[in-house]
């Protein structure tokens, strides 16, 4: 179960996206928020059962394109046909390994500034008002450069 102050956070996440507060919404939020392991929504399934026994994957899936609609989680493809998602509270992007699929995000000092500066940027070439952005890089994970026997010089 998510800490007090978790699901405090995500209610008021909620009530500021002027979404309505179900039992649902509060706690798939909430698991969001709380784990950083970019679930499926089977993984969601599996991990609140107890908490909520009746919750379908219909259900799970529909809370989660509503969260994805208001800008609060992304939806991820790590290249295996199922979606991932993450909570998206804090300005970060994600790696991904093209073998395994494993996800992580990824973030540094000044990661913020290059972030607007790339929406900055972008708005000025194109024309676009821009409203936010997600960016994805791909590549082996150190994992599975060992077992590939892969060796990357730049990772010494």
């Amino acid at each position: 179960m998510a800490s007090n102050a978790v699901m405090e956070e995500t209610l008021q996440i909620l009530k500021d996206h002027k979404l309505r507060v179900t039992p649902q919404r509060h706690i798939i939020l909430a698991y969001l928020v709380s784990h950083h392991n970019h679930p499926t929504v089977e993984i969601i399934r599996d991990a609140l059962g107890k908490e909520l026994p009746n919750m379908g994957a219909s259900t799970i899936y529909n809370t989660l394109n509503t969260f994805v609609d208001h800008h609060l989680v992304v939806e991820l493809q790590n290249g295996d046909g199922s979606a991932h998602y993450d909570y998206f509270g804090s300005p970060h992007y994600h790696a991904i390994c093209t073998n395994c699929g494993r996800i992580v995000d990824v973030t540094y000092p000044g990661f913020s500034d290059t972030e607007k500066n790339l929406e900055k940027k972008t708005a000025e070439i194109s024309g676009y008002m821009i409203s936010g952005n997600h960016m994805e890089v791909y590549g082996l994970c150190p994992e599975c450069q060992i077992k590939l026997g892969i060796k990357n010089n730049d990772n010494e």
